[in-house]
């Protein structure tokens, strides 16, 4: 049998609208994450200790309040004494035994505290996206449904930053190393598949590194979810080490990668200065990391 010519116009036509529909597929709301961002940043200097942190405490506590929220309050052992941190989990239960973190922090630098500043991208960028994350989270899970996969829980941890100019590992990640310790004693952390750190991509000329002590299965997975959506060129086109906030998880065991781009402003010229603010940073690189954590969150839960 020979088919009609209106019978390959047809099939055609069919093939046509597929491929369409699949490059219309919704991209993460990117602008809703840089409108996050813009009022967080809006709260001025946050370092520890300052009336802007706490401000920025309230902000994360309003913003989750009406879900599962867990407030880790803790006291650091710091160069100016003892100072009251507190991390913000967040959890959306999943239909799978395990759970994914997925962690920004959302401080300013102590030693910064006289220059104003505002940390737009150190901290404010990805705290804005993981806000927008937990938008698109809990609509997954509205009315008592759970993710297909593993749990999802964001940290908004706090004291990644050192209190003094000189970075160490005693004065640096305090939140994340309380969290990892309690974690370890209580069994939570053995629950960890996977530890997401998202740090500085909201830069408008995104550049993530590939970081040499993350888990190279994570890597391949985030570099996977990249190339789905044809952004191969702003990821892992350099590599090198960075002391951050998934080394204490890392230590642990835990399956790690810490998604940074470490090349902020020509020679790195805008980080830890006055000029991170909100003009540098962008929703199209809001777009692509959300995106392409989404994805890794997938592929994580059909492992």
């Amino acid at each position: 049998m020979i088919p009609s010519p209106c019978w390959k116009w047809a099939a055609a036509a069919l093939l046509l609208w597929a491929a369409l529909g699949a490059q219309a597929q919704p991209h993460f709301n990117g602008a809703k994450a840089y409108a996050y961002a813009r009022e967080f940043v809006a709260i001025g200097p946050r370092w520890p200790t300052s009336p802007g942190h706490a401000k920025a405490e309230e902000f994360l506590r309003s913003q989750f309040k009406h879900d599962q929220l867990e407030e880790d309050a803790f006291t650091a052992n710091t160069p100016i004494g003892a100072v009251a941190m507190r991390n913000f989990i967040v959890r959306f239960p999943g239909k799978k035994d395990g759970i994914i973190v997925l962690a920004t922090h959302y401080e300013t630098n102590y030693w910064l505290r006289n220059i104003n500043f505002v940390g737009a991208n150190d901290g404010g960028s990805t705290t804005g996206l993981l806000l927008a994350i937990g938008d698109q989270l809990r609509m997954q899970t509205n009315g008592g449904k759970k993710l297909d996969g593993y749990s999802v829980w964001l940290l908004f941890d706090d004291g990644e930053e050192s209190i003094q100019p000189t970075w160490t590992d005693s004065d640096s990640t305090y939140g994340t190393r309380h969290l990892a310790a309690r974690w370890g004693r209580d069994g939570t952390l053995r629950k960890v598949k996977a530890f997401i750190l998202a740090d500085m991509i909201g830069d408008k000329d995104l550049d993530i590194q590939r970081e040499s002590r993350s888990a190279d299965w994570l890597v391949a997975l985030v570099r996977q979810a990249a190339k789905k959506f044809g952004y191969d060129r702003y990821f892992f086109q350099r590599e090198g080490p960075v002391e951050d906030d998934h080394l204490p998880f890392v230590e642990r065991g835990v399956s790690s990668i810490d998604v940074i781009d470490l090349d902020y402003g020509p020679n790195n010229s805008y980080h830890h200065t006055a000029q991170d603010t909100l003009d540098k940073i962008s929703a199209h690189s809001l777009t692509i990391d959300g995106d392409v954590f989404m994805e890794t969150i997938r592929l994580i839960g059909q492992r």
